[in-house]
C-alpha cells in the first residue's frame, strides 16, 4: 500500500470555526499557483492528496488540512490552526474545520529552526525530486515523512548543509517530496517554483 497522505502522529483536534479569511488569503493565492503547476493536488490512482503549505501565526501556525489536495480552490474552511505539538511525543494539537495536514509535525520542526522562518511549502514532483535528490540537501532515504525522525532530520540538515541559506530540501524517503521555507509564503513558494523548468 502506498505510504502517502496518512497522518502518522497522534492528533488532538478540536472542531472549530474557520480561521479568518484574511489570515489565509496569501496561502490560498500561492496554493492556487502550486496547484496549477501540479505541485499540490490529488493522486486519483491512489486516492490521496499531496502537498501542503503553512504560515506562522502567533505561537503556532496555520496549515492546509489533511485530505484537501483534491480541492481546486481552497478557502478558510480548508485550513487548521496548530496550537501545540511535541516532536518527542509525536503529538499535534490543532483546531479548525479540518485536521492539520499529515506533515504538520515536519512543518513544526522547521519553524523551530529559526524564528525568521514564516512559511513552509511542501510539494510533490517526480521530475524535480529525481533531479534534485542528492544535489540539494536531502533527508535520509530510510526516514519516513510525518514522524519525529523526519523532524530531527531537518534539524540535522539545517546544521550541516546549505539548507539554512537556500531554504530547499528533498525528502529522499518520501517519494516526490520537496520542502521549502521562507520569511513568508511568497519566498517559500518562489523557491519551489524557481526549480521548475
Amino acid at each position: 500500500m502506498i505510504d502517502e497522505g496518512y497522518t502518522k502522529y497522534r492528533v488532538d483536534w478540536q472542531l472549530d470555526d474557520p480561521v479568518p479569511a484574511e489570515e489565509v488569503a496569501a496561502l490560498d493565492a500561492w496554493r492556487r499557483r502550486l496547484y496549477a503547476a501540479g505541485l499540490v493536488g490529488h493522486d486519483p490512482e491512489h486516492d490521496v492528496g499531496y502537498g501542503n503549505i503553512s504560515v506562522r501565526a502567533g505561537d503556532g501556525f496555520i496549515i492546509s488540512g489533511t485530505r484537501t489536495g483534491h480541492i481546486v480552490e481552497t478557502d478558510a474552511r480548508h485550513y487548521s490552526r496548530v496550537t501545540d505539538y511535541s516532536i518527542d511525543d509525536n503529538v499535534v494539537t490543532c483546531r479548525g474545520p479540518v485536521q492539520a495536514s499529515s506533515e504538520a509535525l515536519t512543518h513544526a520542526a522547521i519553524y523551530e529552526l529559526d524564528a525568521a522562518i514564516g512559511a513552509v511549502v511542501h510539494v510533490h514532483s517526480r521530475p524535480l525530486w529525481t533531479t534534485c535528490k542528492g544535489v540539494l540537501p536531502t533527508t535520509g532515504a530510510s526516514i519516513p515523512y510525518g514522524t519525529p525522525d523526519m523532524a530531527r532530520e531537518f534539524q540535522r540538515l539545517y546544521r550541516e548543509t546549505a539548507l539554512a541559506a537556500d531554504g530547499v530540501a528533498v525528502m529522499a524517503g518520501h517519494d516526490d517530496g520537496i520542502i521549502a521555507f521562507g520569511r513568508d509564503i511568497e519566498e517559500g513558494a518562489e523557491r519551489i517554483l524557481a526549480l521548475t523548468p
